[in-house]
């Protein structure tokens, strides 16, 4: 996906409207070359005109012979025919005036054009992660819980990262970020075979920590009309664009959320210190092991997890059977941050809740082996088949 550079965030934010969805901003040359190390398939840096035109041609220079699959474009104010052999000279496949959006995403057009014909058809995709927070329980903070890791793995826009609210009926994933989007994933029903990465930008709406969002419809009943296959194309999709998918899903296994945990690399469980919530956790894990769904990558996330209501997290993970990743204790702060629609780990980054959210994302951006209570799952006598439940 293109990386749009330059220091001035509203050049930033009006050369992305003519770019691919998916495309990215950073304010310098060394971010740029941070986030190359990274992500090796990006296919075009598009330097802004707010950037030193030396350094700017610099960049140019590096990219050149650091990263030739990599097309450069320069988008000026104003350039002459000095300003364009320059540029030629330093490697820029093009320059291009910069309020000229038509000609910025043309300019696009063509380095994407390239990038194909030089991976050829038989190139590999980009594929990001799917991760599912879930809990057969409601209100243990579960949509909380997502918000906030989907901002944790975005990292201040180091990773592109998608949160999808696949609750449905009451999803409040919007409401908690205070967005507004014009579109939901209800304008994508009808569209299970021919949706596209296009289609489904479209349907996004951005948050200002760099969060895609696509949101719940607006009206409960919508949900009857969006199928199992709409949710796994549009899972699919997004992992074309995105390197993390954070799924909110409702608190049961209807069938949109047994679409999505189909399509699930890691699986977070969300659990509170009480009887009647460990118990319902219990079943959906020994469900989750019937599917076949996430084995070895589940992730246990306590919330509101104070030792004084008398279940301690040792007992917890006697009872499920598997380790604790993170605990979130008990705070007025994540609720007053709620409201005040800046999710915790933004506005108080060095809150302790923000450090337990941080934490689980660095984990699943590693991939640790999970730690079962009991030693590892037996290994299958046969090759892992998976079930799909219908209502």
């Amino acid at each position: 996906m293109p990386v749009v550079v330059d220091p001035d965030p509203a050049a930033v934010a009006e050369l992305l409207t003519a770019m691919p969805d998916g495309a990215h901003g950073v304010g310098s040359p060394d971010r740029l070359a941070a986030w190359l190390a990274e992500h090796t398939e990006e296919y075009l840096v598009l330097l802004g005109p707010h950037l030193d035109l030396d350094l700017a041609l610099t960049t140019c220079e590096e990219l050149r012979t650091g990263r030739p699959t990599v097309s450069v474009v320069l988008a000026r104010d104003t350039f002459d025919a000095a300003l364009l052999t320059r540029a030629m000279k330093a490697g820029a496949r093009d320059v291009v005036p910069d309020r000229d959006l038509d000609a910025v995403a043309a300019a696009a057009n063509r380095a994407h054009q390239l990038h194909v014909a030089l991976r050829g058809p038989s190139g590999v995709p980009h594929r990001g992660t799917v991760v599912t927070v879930f809990s057969p329980k409601g209100g243990v903070g579960k949509t909380t819980m997502a918000v906030n890791l989907a901002l944790s793995l975005a990292d201040g826009g180091a990773r592109r990262v998608c949160l999808v609210d696949l609750d449905l009926a009451f999803g409040d994933v919007a409401i908690t970020l205070q967005l507004f989007p014009s579109h939901t994933i209800e304008h994508a029903v009808g569209a299970e075979d021919s949706l596209d990465a296009s289609m489904v930008g479209q349907l996004l709406t951005r948050h200002q920590d760099s969060v895609m969002v696509l949101a719940a419809p607006n009206q409960p009943d919508v949900r009857e009309r969006i199928t199992p296959g709409l949710v796994s194309r549009v899972l699919a999709t997004l992992r074309e664009s995105f390197d993390w998918i954070v799924v909110d899903t409702a608190p049961a296994f209807d069938e949109p959320t047994l679409a999505a945990l189909d399509e699930t690399d890691e699986c977070v469980v969300v659990a509170t210190l009480d009887v009647p919530t460990l118990k319902n956790v219990r079943v959906a894990l020994e469900t989750l092991d019937v599917l076949g769904i996430a084995r070895g990558h589940r992730h246990l996330l306590l919330n509101r997890a104070d030792d004084a209501v008398g279940i301690g997290p040792d007992k917890v993970e006697a009872i499920l059977g598997m380790a604790v990743a993170t605990q979130v204790t008990t705070s007025v702060d994540i609720a007053a941050a709620t409201n005040a629609g800046t999710p915790i780990v933004s506005g108080k980054p060095d809150h302790p809740s923000s450090a337990a959210v941080r934490t689980l994302a660095a984990q699943l951006a590693g991939q640790p082996e999970p730690v079962l209570v009991g030693g590892p799952d037996p290994a299958p006598s046969a090759p892992a088949r998976r079930f799909r439940i219908r209502r």
